[in-house]
Order: structure tokens, then C-alpha cells, then sequence
């Protein structure tokens, strides 16, 4: 059954119109920058309701309280097959004070040892023009549908 994450776009329209994405952690992603940035999300939990999720999982992966109202977003599938509830919300936060959760991994594989790695290891405001060329792909119809917010 494929999993399903949520998560929340955040946006900002001063001091110009911008959308915060996140990088992930981890060896896999970590020579990828292209293509890559994503929204700050992960998996919606049984009986959780999904704005819930969307909310725990920003907090988890930036350290961060969305307290503005959500707006959806609608849901994207990405390559794996994972289905994605997204959720806009207009709030600023510093990118330089982000603090992630961790996960462990044996890495390197098949060493036997297990290493931390921050769940999100950078965070940064970017134009929607920007966006557009750093976003995984399969993300990229939440640019399209948050575009009317910026203004």
C-alpha cells in the first residue's frame, strides 16, 4: 500500500514573494541540489488527521509551529508512488534557526555502523522562478497552485 505524507508550503510575500522549500538529509540527497528541494513533510500516521500531520511534520523537521490557517493544496504523487496532501501557509521563519529532527542509517552500507543524520539539513526561501528549477519534480504542481496566494 503506498504511503501517504502531508505537508505544508509555507510562503512569504514580503520583502518579495518567496516559498520556503527544504533540502533532505542523508547521504542520498546530499550531492543532489537540483531537483531535490522539497516541502517540509512526511507520513500521516493511522487516525491522524492529515492538516494535523502536515502541522507535526513541519515542527518535526524545522523546528518550527505553523500557526497560520492552511490553505490545500490538493495531493501530488510522487516517482515512488507515495501520495502527498499539501497545505499552504503564510508565515515567515528563519531559515538560519531551523532545527530537524534526526534518523539513523548504517552508513556506509553494509558497514555494520549506524550514523544520525538530520532530517532536513538546509532550509531557504526562494522565488517561485527558482523553485521551479530546484523542486522535485512531482512537487512541482504546488507551485502552480500557490501562485494566487503570493499576489
Amino acid at each position: 500500500m503506498p504511503q501517504h505524507s502531508a505537508g505544508i508550503l509555507l510562503y512569504r510575500r514580503t520583502p518579495s514573494p518567496a516559498v520556503l522549500l527544504v533540502h533532505p538529509g542523508g547521504p542520498y540527497w546530499a550531492r543532489r541540489q537540483v531537483g531535490a528541494w522539497q516541502i517540509p513533510k512526511g507520513q500521516v500516521e493511522p487516525d491522524e488527521a492529515v492538516e494535523d500531520a502536515a502541522r507535526r511534520e513541519v515542527a518535526e523537521e524545522l523546528g518550527v509551529a505553523v500557526v497560520a490557517p492552511l490553505a490545500p493544496l490538493g495531493t501530488v504523487r510522487q516517482a515512488g508512488g507515495k501520495s502527498v496532501s499539501a497545505f499552504a501557509a503564510e508565515q515567515d521563519v528563519d531559515t538560519h534557526a531551523i532545527t530537524s529532527m534526526t534518523f539513523e542509517l548504517e552508513w556506509p552500507p553494509r558497514s555494520g555502523r549506524r550514523r544520525s543524520f538530520p532530517e532536513v539539513d538546509a532550509a531557504r526561501w526562494m522565488p517561485v522562478a527558482e523553485a521551479r528549477m530546484m523542486m522535485l519534480k512531482s512537487q512541482l504542481p504546488l507551485l502552480d497552485r500557490i501562485e494566487p496566494l503570493l499576489g
